[in-house]
């Protein structure tokens, strides 16, 4: 079992930045993939970015270019980096694990994008 507490959100204009944090409340070294979530209003949860043990990561192709996913294992700490956030870039963001075939999600972010 784990806890996840995403921060970072906010509201912010088209073309800026932000950082998403996800704190675990269990060390995340054992962890396969840990992952980045986002729900619009209106729509379904969708998949933004993962990372791997390893260090490998996948993009969904909407913010190919644009986000970049990390993880501090000593920190037990999953990051987002958005850059170049458009309007429909707003959102909730979750942070995401699967342990045991069971998923987890924290309570989310939300994400502005508006002038």
């Amino acid at each position: 079992q784990v806890q996840l507490v995403e921060s970072g959100g906010g509201l912010v204009q088209p073309g800026g930045s932000l950082r998403l944090s996800c704190g675990a409340s269990r060390s995340i070294d054992s962890f396969n993939g840990m992952a980045w979530y986002r729900q619009a209003p209106g729509k379904e949860r969708e998949l933004v970015a993962l990372i791997t043990r390893g260090g490998s990561t996948n993009y969904a192709e909407f913010v190919k270019g644009r986000f970049t996913i990390s993880r501090d294992n000593a920190k037990n700490m999953v990051y987002l980096q958005m850059n170049s956030l458009k309007p429909e870039d707003t959102a909730v963001y979750y942070c995401n694990v699967v342990l045991l075939l069971k998923s987890y999600f924290g309570q989310g972010t939300q994400v502005t994008v508006s002038s």
